[in-house]
């Protein structure tokens, strides 16, 4: 049996749908809350069925982001599914969503109703475009989000089309602000016995995690250049090309280039007033890089690892997600963790609290399978 998680004794209200609010659900009940998530009575949250079918005919999708909660079979369009609601509402501490925008509002769910009545409890909601704006009531996905902030634009190379990554940042990006800020406000409710409202969203989350370049397109008016592997400020800090496959250097100052030089037994280069500094490599890397392609394409990439690693200079292999997984160092963190009952493994929380990693309490939960427990559909008293 898992030990309490640090957010034992707290209680979650989750109306999420797919990956945003669902997550924020996940991450609190990895770290002990317990999560009741409210789902439509037919056919519950459409990550269900969103891919094959994996375990207990739940789609994986679903498996991943709604780990250890219990589930709720509510129809809200119900006088009774009103009730039930209202009255797990009145016993939570938090309640989050990611309900498309209107929704809360005809519901009577919106955080300023729901406050007014509750007003203990803290909201967090989740929209697409955020929650003012002459876009707010628009519903948006992923890649609509990364390719409307801009965030596509700067991903990839100077030739390549704009491209989404890989991972879901904004989602699951917003649903990290959506903890951080409900926690934060747990901080100050403790103080004034007073909840509130958080808004945040993946539009919000996408030009946070291109602040940097937005921040420099702003202070400079130059647009930021697209890299690939490579950074706009540090040379040389990219791929490169071995004999038999790239991988990664990172000499990201003045004294890492010189071991750098040294390793690839070309010490002149550091004192050569086009490279010496970090500035004259920014101006020159076409020209450093002219020197350095030719010596690195003449050994295999494990070679030049162990040397840099004896330079001490910051290399990698690029590897595939199986290459990854099985290297010791990412199997000693002991993220992935069978989930309690079942046959298959799950990420971890990417963290440890008291030199423990957050356990994955359970299964993702069959529809309405909380019902019972909680109460629903039976009249109050």
């Amino acid at each position: 049996m898992n030990p309490p998680g640090v957010l034992a004794g707290l209680r979650v209200i989750e109306l999420g749908q797919i990956l945003a609010g669902p997550f924020v659900g996940a991450i609190f009940a990895d770290l002990g809350a317990e999560v009741i998530k409210i789902e439509r009575v037919e056919g519950g949250d459409d990550a269900r069925r969103m891919g094959a079918a994996f375990r207990h005919d739940d789609a994986m999708t679903f498996h991943i982001f709604n780990r250890g909660k219990v589930s709720a079979a509510l129809d809200m369009k119900s006088e009774q599914g009103r009730e039930d609601f209202e009255r797990l509402v009145a016993t939570a501490d938090i309640v989050v969503h990611n309900l498309r925008p209107g929704v809360p509002e005809s519901m009577g769910i919106d955080g300023p109703s729901l406050t007014a009545r509750h007003p203990h409890l803290i909201y967090g909601g989740i929209s697409a475009f955020g929650h003012t704006g002459p876009m707010a009531m628009r519903p948006g996905f992923e890649p609509l989000i990364q390719a409307y902030s801009g965030l596509s634009s700067i991903n990839g190379g100077p030739d390549d089309p704009p491209m989404r990554a890989g991972a879901s940042l904004c989602d699951q990006g917003s649903a990290m602000w959506a903890v951080i800020g409900v926690l934060s406000m747990l901080h100050r409710r403790a103080a004034t016995g007073r909840g509130g409202i958080l808004e945040t969203s993946l539009l919000e989350a996408a030009l946070m995690w291109s602040g940097q370049k937005i921040d420099a397109y702003l202070g400079t008016g130059e647009m930021p250049a697209r890299h690939r592997s490579g950074h706009p400020v540090m040379v040389p800090y990219e791929a490169f090309e071995a004999a038999d496959g790239p991988f990664m250097i990172c000499a990201g100052n003045d004294r890492l280039f010189a071991k750098l030089a040294a390793a690839m037994e070309h010490p002149e280069w550091s004192r050569d007033p086009r490279f010496a500094g970090n500035r004259d490599r920014l101006v020159n890397k076409a020209e450093l890089f002219a020197l350095m392609n030719p010596v690195l394409s003449t050994r295999p990439r494990a070679e030049w690892i162990e040397r840099m690693e004896a330079a001490g200079v910051p290399s990698a292999q690029i590897h595939t997600l199986p290459e990854a997984l099985a290297q010791p160092q990412v199997q000693a963190l002991g993220m992935f963790q069978t989930v309690p009952g079942e046959d298959f493994t799950l990420t971890a929380m990417p963290m440890t609290i008291d030199g423990a990693r957050p356990r994955i309490s359970g299964v993702a939960p069959r529809l309405g399978d909380g019902n019972a427990a909680l109460g629903i559909g039976k009249a109050a008293g």
